[in-house]
């Protein structure tokens, strides 16, 4: 990720933000000081979203070591490091914005999963007072952990395409219909989003809910596209991963819940400026020769969902 293109990306966004945000903020007769800041709105989003891709672990010493020696001729006013995380939850709503724009693009084959984000060791869960009634127990593949739940949805390209942050005792079925309120095609998950009534509900979406089965279900005959595109599901846990390693979205040091949504926010925005996502590779013309007559069985067969 280049620095000067992402901060000229993010710019030009802040320039149209700014000026529909004053006009959306609500009049009071109160008199209010409107002070501006050392740092612009967009040299905060741009410092925030380059830790991401950074080599950094720990945004402090990102900041301490090498913004404030490295970066003095691209933000000649920088502030303390106390300042800027100060100044981090005036960037929640635009980073919130700004990924929104740009997320992919659905091309009608949809993967679904969902990841732990632990905010702290489960040793000292019940002593942690910043997430509050806000955080929850949940349990993965790895055991319990105490947090929250982070429910994507990508493209075969690796793209962003919906996202939710949830407790971590939420069930992955139920945030399932509003995610996917404006895609179509199919949808790939695993076992865990078995329901008829969710299969029901995503189908008068027209959206095609297709799962691997569970040991005592009945095994069933499904297309060889749906087949193929199914044992492919791994593509969503590759990015989980990258999110988690890369991206850098989960460490236990949040000391207050805005910083950690901008935290996620941004890490999920760096991620969409990487080069190479996790991709099918997939093209037109394999897709089509996969649909043709002789790879599908002759009768319309139903999918592997009771």
């Amino acid at each position: 990720m280049e620095l000067e293109k992402l901060f000229c990306d993010v710019d030009d966004f802040c320039k149209e933000f700014e000026k529909k945000w004053q006009q959306e903020l609500l009049s009071t007769s109160e008199r209010k000081r409107h002070k501006k800041f050392n740092l612009c709105l967009s040299e905060v989003m741009t410092i925030i979203i380059y830790f991401h891709q950074s080599s950094y672990r720990n945004f402090k010493d990102y900041y301490k070591k090498h913004v404030c020696n490295y970066w003095h001729t691209y933000f000649p006013q920088l502030v303390s490091y106390n300042r800027f995380v100060e100044l981090q939850k005036n960037a929640l709503i635009p980073l919130c914005w700004y990924l929104h724009l740009r997320r992919g693009y659905s091309t009608g084959i949809n993967f679904i999963d969902s990841t732990s984000i632990e905010i702290c060791l489960n040793q000292r869960a019940k002593r942690n007072r910043v997430f509050k009634d806000l955080a929850n127990w949940g349990k993965s593949s790895l055991g319990w952990y105490f947090g929250f739940k982070l429910h994507l949805i990508i493209n075969e390209f690796g793209e962003i395409l919906s996202f939710m942050i949830t407790s971590a005792n939420v069930d992955d079925r139920k945030p399932v219909p509003q995610m996917t309120k404006n895609l179509f095609g199919k949808l790939f998950g695993e076992r865990g989003y078995i329901c008829q009534q969710l299969f029901e509900v995503l189908q008068q979406q027209h959206l095609q809910l297709i799962t691997t089965l569970r040991k005592n279900m009945k095994n069933r005959l499904i297309p060889l596209i749906d087949k193929i595109l199914l044992r492919k599901r791994s593509l969503i846990e590759t990015v989980n991963d990258q999110l988690k390693n890369i991206s850098q979205i989960q460490h236990t040091r949040h000391r207050n819940v805005g910083n950690f949504m901008v935290n996620v926010i941004a890490g999920l925005i760096a991620y969409t400026y990487q080069d190479k996502k996790p991709s099918l590779n997939l093209k037109t013309q394999d897709l089509d020769f996969l649909q043709q007559p002789h790879f599908l069985p002759e009768e319309k067969l139903a999918i592997a969902i009771i």
